[in-house]
């Protein structure tokens, strides 16, 4: 993680030589891109790659998505979960050792690609079962899962997401399908993706990152993932996590900047961090958090920062408080009761 102070008026561009971003609620929502998020990133010569949990889709599938949606994305620059799964297995299990596949097509090539033999029965006498999400996943496979595992079979999860954010909103994720068998079986899985750390790690290795930027939306995965493996972290506010979770974070959850949305990629990086700012005071009083502008700031995410700064260090305050119409503005902005 970064240590003391930035350089002074560097954009987060300017600092990281790769930026991991992920891509459901950070890049896009389904069909629809995140409003910002491809002005953000194409024109540059940034090194991006896209890093997600999602392993229902090839990545060729996912680059191509991407590009239909204007973002700059070569097959190679999208890094799966489910890729880190198989490879999990692959240091594991012999070659032509059959796995259980429970998931998309896109993760049994995954598996077949590393050298071993996917199946959709335990009947087949799988060593290891890998689970990734599909929505047409039921419960005839999760019982094949059940079976295998209860047999002794080696579980990976590819994540395990409790929901997946759509354009209709959050639903069930895999990690929801993994909590069905792991409570038929007793037994906890492996995990691939974020907060886990193969995946970043083999990001990592791909871009031969030196100082990498984690980007993502969810504090339970992108930003923990990023604490796993030890890179600075970008939350934008554009998918899972709110305002709420942020001012609550325990300390392995906690990002290294803090924005609105992928356009703070070229604000200075000192102001994205959070930390005291003259335009706001924010003081304890009665156990609570109260916020008064100072300055001539009427910046939510500013205002966001700097309460963080204290909230962070005084993990149990009761409530923020506005003490004044502007203060009480940002609480709005930020879905916050005043």
């Amino acid at each position: 993680m970064t240590e003391g102070n930035l350089p002074v008026g560097k954009t987060l561009r300017e600092i990281y030589d790769v930026l991991l971003l992920d891509l459901d609620g950070t890049v896009y929502r389904g069909a629809q891109p995140v409003p910002g998020a491809r002005e953000a990133l194409t024109g540059g010569d940034d090194t991006v790659l896209y890093v997600t949990n999602n392993a229902s889709r090839r990545p060729a599938d996912v680059a191509l998505h991407l590009r239909e949606l204007g973002f700059p994305a070569e097959d190679a620059s999208v890094v799966t979960s489910s890729q880190s799964a198989a490879r999990l297995l692959a240091e594991q299990l012999p070659a032509g050792t059959p796995v259980l596949v429970v998931g998309t097509e896109a993760l049994a090539e995954e598996i077949a690609a590393v050298g071993l033999e996917p199946v959709r029965t335990a009947d087949a006498g799988p060593a290891a079962v890998v689970q990734g999400h599909s929505p047409d996943t039921g419960w005839a496979m999760l019982a094949e899962a059940t079976l295998a595992v209860r047999s002794g079979a080696l579980w990976v999860a590819t994540n395990i997401d409790s929901t997946l954010p759509t354009e209709r909103g959050l639903v069930l994720g895999n990690g929801s399908m993994v909590a069905a068998v792991r409570n038929a079986t007793g037994a906890t899985p492996l995990v691939a993706g974020k907060p886990a750390a193969p995946l970043l790690e083999d990001a990592i290795r791909r871009g031969a990152a030196r100082r990498p930027l984690v980007i993502g939306d969810r504090l339970d995965t992108d930003i923990e993932g990023a604490d796993a493996v030890g890179a600075d972290s970008l939350l934008v506010l554009t998918g899972v996590s709110t305002v709420a979770d942020l001012l609550r974070a325990p300390a392995r959850q906690r990002p290294t900047y803090v924005a609105g949305s992928l356009t703070s990629l070229d604000e200075p990086a000192e102001r994205l961090r959070p930390a005291a700012d003259p335009a706001w005071t924010v003081t304890v009083d009665g156990g609570d958090l109260h916020l008064a502008a100072t300055g001539d700031s009427d910046d939510p995410m500013q205002a966001l920062r700097a309460v963080l700064d204290l909230a962070w260090a005084e993990p149990a305050f009761g409530q923020v408080v506005a003490d004044d119409a502007r203060a009480r503005a940002v609480l709005a902005a930020w879905g916050v009761p005043a």
